[in-house]
């Protein structure tokens, strides 16, 4: 650095005579005058010609790559700036040249969409932004949210002093993952001449330190998510519920859920579901913790998904979608395949028109990208929907063959048990303990998706077909809904529903009434139903008796077998309503639930 830059003084030849060529003793700071002229981007309606022209010089400037800023650029943005009554801008790349030069109003300047460069994991752009301020406000919001959604190297706000020349310069750069909970990193202010530390070392110090902090990231399978909720009218209580369900969700998915954020708002941001600060910490926590994957509570508009994954640039997903996706990892037979296509097809269709959507792109792959139609969601519009036509098509000829088989069972008199009930209600468990027959048990949403029927023979050579149906949840998705229909209009034939309820669930209400709300979608709730209390092991005996009284429900617990005589006596009477039965007979259930005679 010059003693006259130290000083604040004049400038130097080189930026007071646009003619004189640069110094040997000034190699901070030099022209280029062979390279093609920069455009100014910004609000350039109502200048000079001179002041236009003043503009486009600076996109000739270059900075040595050691300096963050010199006096001399610092003084000539904060002169034009003070001329226009504009803030002014440089965005600059790390051997220090000009990339971009904005101009913008008296409280706020934009920046240019320069596309898609640099975003490595734990890398940061390789640009840092130099601008002024006219009202001597030091960083400002806007700064810290364009230093986190666009992973700048740095931001570098100068005051613009009265007589033009430059005041303090306010400094800050994105913070390595921390105990304190930081995001940003604050330079003390100083004046830009004494700036003495090297830029070069400074960021590529802060480079290593980001890329330590992700590499010393918990390893866990699965992609690393963020969940995020909006109270939007909701109580703490029912945010919380929520939340711990789409925890679940995750976990059923494959996915590492590493935080959770949450934001208490009247309603949704039209724009980008959560509003523009909670926005900006959510971009550097992201990128502090090494995230691949966001999933919101809330279900996304087209326009909010396309906002937010261009903002954040990551794959960005809602609820709806994290359901289609384990829908498509569970979907064995050809039957499901089709459904979760067809599913996935009907959600995507509107969304297709994003540009450069990551949440939809096929390069992108893991969860929100998989399924049998994952191939079909870049093509046009047209193709999209003659595909749908197909598998609509299909889907009716499958329905067909479905009826035949009805009604052929219904030929024969077989009654059909039909267990229903919340997702991980523990259904395939009480299937397998009443049926001993090998079904896929596991603790995780949706852990079973086709139907499963097994047979279950009653005493007096009396048997049923009982059926494992498709768990249900809150919000079901339309589109899940509809592609679904057929599959669950099994149930139309049910002589008797299972409503298998988790008894440990601190929502119980709700999930019943999930239940019954889709039933009732489907016309189904005229069916005669037993209420069955599963989980009783996990709470008290007195508990467990005073909550299944409370519903007229039958407590059992699938895993440990308590109560399936009382189940089966039960389900007995309903199906057959016999007068003459032996006293005692209902003994046999003991052996028959244990034996699956």
């Amino acid at each position: 650095m010059t003693s006259a830059a130290r000083r604040g003084d004049a400038p130097p030849p080189a930026i007071a005579r646009a003619s004189a060529a640069p110094s040997a003793r000034e190699p901070l700071l030099h022209r280029h005058r062979r390279s093609p002229p920069i455009q100014v981007h910004g609000n350039t309606t109502g200048l000079k010609a001179s002041q236009v022209k003043a503009l486009e010089r600076l996109g000739r400037r270059r900075l040595s790559d050691d300096r963050i800023v010199t006096n001399e650029l610092a003084r000539e943005l904060t002169e034009l700036s003070n001329d226009v009554r504009r803030q002014v801008g440089v965005l600059l790349d790390r051997s220090g040249s000009v990339q971009h030069v904005m101009i913008g109003h008296g409280s706020g300047i934009e920046l240019p969409d320069w596309g898609r460069l640099r975003a490595g994991r734990g890398r940061l752009r390789g640009l840092r932004l130099i601008h002024t301020h006219l009202a001597g406000e030091g960083l400002t919001r806007d700064d810290e949210t364009d230093l986190a959604l666009l992973r700048l190297d740095a931001v570098v706000s100068i005051e613009v002093r009265n007589d033009g020349l430059p005041g303090l310069s306010h400094a800050a750069s994105l913070a390595p993952a921390n105990e304190d909970g930081r995001s940003v990193e604050k330079l003390d202010p100083i004046h830009p001449a004494n700036y003495d530390f090297d830029f070069s070392v400074w960021i590529r110090d802060l480079e290593n330190e980001l890329s330590r902090a992700t590499e010393g990231q918990e390893v866990a399978e699965g992609e690393r998510a963020i969940l995020v909720s909006v109270t939007a009218g909701r109580d703490r209580e029912t945010l919380e519920m929520h939340v711990d369900e789409l925890r679940e969700l995750a976990r059923a998915a494959g996915v590492h859920v590493v935080d959770v954020v949450t934001q208490s708002r009247p309603k949704v941001d039209p724009r980008t579901v959560i509003g523009a600060g909670k926005l900006s910490d959510l971009v550097i926590r992201c990128f502090q913790s090494d995230i691949d994957l966001v999933i919101f509570d809330q279900d996304m508009t087209p326009a909010q998904a396309r906002n937010l994954s261009e903002r954040m640039e990551l794959r960005v997903i809602d609820r709806t979608q994290l359901i289609l996706d384990i829908f498509a990892q569970r979907a064995t037979t050809g039957d499901g395949k089709l459904q979760v296509e067809l599913a996935q097809l009907r959600y995507r269709m509107p969304r297709l028109a994003q540009r450069a959507d990551l949440s939809l792109s096929r390069l992108a792959g893991g969860i929100g990208g998989r399924g049998p139609g994952e191939t079909k969601l870049e093509s046009d519009r047209r193709r999209v929907r003659d595909r749908i036509t197909r598998l609509e098509r299909e889907a009716k000829r499958l329905t067909k063959q479905r009826e035949g088989r009805r009604r052929k069972r219904g030929r024969r008199g077989v009654p059909v048990l039909s267990i229903v009930g919340y997702t991980n209600a523990g259904k395939s468990t009480l299937l397998r303990a009443l049926t001993q027959s090998d079904v896929h048990v596991e603790d995780k949403m949706f852990a079973t998706l086709d139907p499963v029927s097994r047979r279950l023979r009653f005493p007096r050579e009396r048997e049923v077909i009982i059926t494992d149906t498709v768990g249900f949840i809150r919000d079901l998705p339309e589109d899940l809904v509809a592609a679904f229909h057929a599959t669950l209009e099994e149930l139309r034939d049910a002589s008797l529903l299972l409503h298998v309820v988790d008894a440990a669930s601190p929502d119980i209400d709700r999930r019943i009434r999930a239940v019954r709300d889709v039933l009732g979608e489907l016309g189904f709730d005229g069916k005669p139903e037993l209420l069955v209390f599963n989980q009783i092991d996990r709470l008290d005996e007195a508990e467990a008796q005073a909550l299944a009284r409370r519903y007229q429900a039958i407590p059992i617990s699938a895993l440990t077998g308590t109560g399936l005589r009382e189940l089966l006596t039960e389900s007995e009477e309903v199906l057959w309503d016999d007068e003459d039965r032996v006293p005692g007979e209902e003994d046999r259930f003991v052996d028959l639930a244990a034996s699956g005679r």
